[in-house]
């Protein structure tokens, strides 16, 4: 991705807010808005911002049980499999 094409200063999103949603949504790619120069916002179309998002809380659980695996924090499918039947019958 270029990121270049899809920076634009700030008075450029106020003319062409139009052109800008048209934009972002059929490409998908984010917009950089600028202002005084420097990157002040990014525009996402909502299906790439819930895709990353979803992607964003996958890794927090990848990263959640890896240090449940550093600190020995783990039981065997077997054992995790009888904790879920206990369970399971409680609330049956």
């Amino acid at each position: 991705m270029n990121l270049k094409e899809t920076i634009k200063p700030v008075t450029y999103m106020k003319t062409n807010a139009a052109d800008i949603l048209s934009t972002v949504s059929k490409t998908h790619r984010p917009m950089i808005i600028t202002h005084n120069g420097e990157g002040k916002m990014v525009i996402q179309d909502i299906e790439s911002y819930q895709n990353m998002k979803e992607s964003l809380d996958l890794l927090k659980i990848v990263a959640l049980g890896r240090k449940s695996v550093e600190r020995k924090n783990v039981k065997s499918a077997t054992e995790a499999f009888k904790i879920i039947e206990k369970r399971k019958k409680r609330y049956a």
